[in-house]
């Protein structure tokens, strides 16, 4: 087993500072990712690098956006902005999101190496961008270009 993961560690302080500062709902969000990435790391029975934790705050991402989206949907606007103030402070772990067209030029290369040519190579293509991408990019937004390039 290796050692906590430089962003599981900032992550860890992050929870002791708000703690000492009384901050209820940054605390309650961060004890949150903290248990996500605990639960994983049971259930693989390892410690996580900083990708993995990226892949488990990158789902978090999604979840919450989903969640704000039918907050609004169903006129539950206290609880869509309670999601969106999450969203945030989960989103301040995650590296700077890359531009369109630095994920274009990604793709680009990606269906290069892979020697791509139909959506049938769709999942190398994927395979290859998707821990590069990670937590930078939506990969839903993400697999669309990809499935639009190789149509």
């Amino acid at each position: 087993m290796s050692a906590d993961s430089p962003l599981k560690t900032r992550i860890t302080e992050d929870m002791k500072s708000a703690m000492r500062a009384g901050d209820k709902a940054r605390l309650g969000t961060i004890r949150m990712v903290l248990a996500g990435v605990k639960q994983v790391e049971v259930d693989t029975r390892e410690a996580l690098d900083d990708a993995q934790v990226l892949a488990v705050l990158d789902k978090m991402v999604k979840q919450r956006r989903e969640s704000i989206t039918q907050f609004r949907k169903a006129g539950r606007d206290d609880l869509a902005e309670a999601e969106a103030q999450e969203l945030a402070i989960i989103q301040a772990y995650l590296p700077e999101p890359l531009s369109e067209a630095e994920i274009a030029t990604m793709i680009d290369v990606a269906i290069a190496e892979t020697g791509a040519g139909s959506v049938r190579d769709m999942g190398k293509v994927m395979g290859q961008l998707k821990p590069r991408l990670q937590g930078r990019a939506d990969m839903g937004a993400v697999s669309n270009q990809v499935k639009a390039r190789l149509s």
